[in-house]
């Protein structure tokens, strides 16, 4: 079968479309043959040899949706020709509040999903949601994932609360603040791009501020009254500013530290008096993979996708994962 292989640490140009042998599922398994696959962040890190364990070559990938198109032995033969989405991830654990010491992202050592076709345990395919096409199906699983238990599991946004998302444009952004918005908060964002402000107003939220303005979290606290919860993935020197932001008993709830750790450190006196919670939280179980799909095809929700582009062309599509630019989520579409 035809995959994105991944030889060299020197950036997208290490990866090269090539054959390689077509997996066969092993007990328990099914292979997917996968009609289309998305970017993540993590892809572009691995090409760069910025991620831990890193093993070469490797077929990257996380994001993906197919037909079962094979089934190993113990599994149902009823799920051939099941449209499915891929779990994105291998071995979160029995406790849901964590995941456990094996747990591992497909794509990296594990073949990923830039392929025709992978395999993976039977209880990692749920039923793709029928008002989405491939490639819409297929940008959902980690971004919209991690944004799930961020601002559900995490952060328990409900109906009427007022919640700020930073770095509106990205994939993990852009989903939470779809999540947010159909489970009825108001949102507000913040980006340092003009053309990313605008797409977020018009996907509904109720305010936006660029990053780069150092009153910018003075604005929105003045423009929103405050919020419930902060959702943010970037830490750094903003930090106190974000929690300065956030009502009494308001959730600062965190998914990556792009910038860093603080300079001054945390204003711990302001946090305890005014019962401030500050949570990490990373990915998703499948438990919650499931109630996400399963939302998605009740609201029939659309992710938002940047561009589509052949499997042929992932290096370019990593290429443009490079300057941040894109709103959305990049997609490669199999023929």
């Amino acid at each position: 079968m035809k995959a994105v292989v991944l030889k060299k640490t020197n950036g997208p140009t290490g990866l090269v479309i090539q054959e390689i042998d077509t997996p066969q599922p092993a007990a328990g398994e099914v292979r997917v043959n996968l009609k289309a696959s998305a970017l993540n962040r993590r892809d572009y890190w691995i090409t760069l040899g910025k991620y831990p364990k890193m093993q070469l070559p490797c077929v990257p990938g996380s994001d993906g949706a197919g037909i079962v198109e094979a089934v190993g032995d113990g599994v149902d033969s009823g799920m051939l020709g099941s449209e499915v989405v891929i779990y994105p991830a291998l071995a979160w654990g029995e406790e849901q509040s964590s995941f456990g010491p094996d747990f591992r992202v497909l794509g990296m050592p594990d073949q990923g999903t830039f392929a025709e076709a992978i395999c993976v345990p039977a209880a990692n395919v749920y039923p793709k949601p029928a008002h989405l096409d491939w490639a819409q199906a297929a940008a959902i699983p980690l971004a919209g994932l991690t944004a799930w238990r961020a601002t559900i599991t995490q952060a328990e946004v409900k109906a009427g609360q007022r919640v700020l998302i930073t770095g509106a444009g990205s994939g993990v952004s852009t989903f939470a603040i779809l999540w947010c918005l159909h489970h009825g908060a108001q949102v507000y964002v913040t980006s340092g791009s003009a053309e990313k402000l605008i797409a977020a107003h018009r996907m509904g939220v109720a305010g936006g501020e660029n990053y780069h303005d150092p009153d910018c979290y003075q604005k929105l606290r003045q423009q929103a009254g405050g919020f419930h919860t902060v959702i943010d993935s970037a830490g750094g020197n903003a930090l106190n500013q974000l929690l300065d932001t956030l009502l009494p008993a308001g959730r600062f709830v965190f998914f990556g530290a792009t910038l860093g750790n603080p300079d001054n450190g945390l204003e711990m006196a302001k946090l305890f008096f005014r019962h401030i919670r500050i949570q990490g939280t990373t990915m998703g179980n499948n438990d919650e993979f499931a109630a996400m799909l399963a939302f998605v095809a009740h609201q029939r929700i659309t992710p938002v996708i940047d561009q589509i582009l052949p499997m042929e062309q992932a290096e370019t599509a990593h290429q443009l994962m490079a300057n941040f630019n894109q709103i959305g989520k990049i997609v490669l579409l199999n023929n």
